[in-house]
């Protein structure tokens, strides 16, 4: 093997490897029981790090191999372009949502946050 072939695989290796941060992210978001979610802001706190802005662009660029619909807005809409997907694994998992009013565009429901917010506690193994 040529020293460029090297040079050429080490290189794509590291344009494959996750940002440090990314990698952090995404662990909060596999340790979110199921039926309960965290906001963008929530998961930037718990890490001491960054802010809902960076979870969010974390979560659109790699959270495709996560439990992504565990991460929401803080207001508890569903994911513009996701709400359907997103609604039927809040629905398996039991997740606690608030019915639309009829009033509601889409008549889809939101997530109730009071009940359905997870703080990292009750078996979480402390910060990342």
């Amino acid at each position: 093997m040529s020293e460029q072939s090297a040079a050429e695989d080490v290189a794509e290796e590291y344009a494959n490897a996750l940002p440090e941060y990314a990698e952090r992210v995404l662990e909060v978001a596999e340790r979110i029981p199921p039926g309960r979610v965290m906001t963008y802001g929530d998961v930037a706190e718990w890490l001491e790090e960054g802010g809902p802005r960076q979870v969010g662009r974390v979560m659109s660029l790699y959270g495709g191999a996560v439990p992504w619909w565990r991460v929401v807005r803080a207001d508890g809409l569903l994911l513009p372009g996701h709400e359907l997907r997103a609604l039927a694994h809040y629905r398996a998992e039991g997740t606690p949502l608030k019915e639309a009013a009829r009033s509601t565009e889409g008549h889809l429901p939101r997530l109730d946050m009071r009940r359905a917010r997870w703080d990292g506690g009750a078996g979480a193994e402390g910060h990342i």
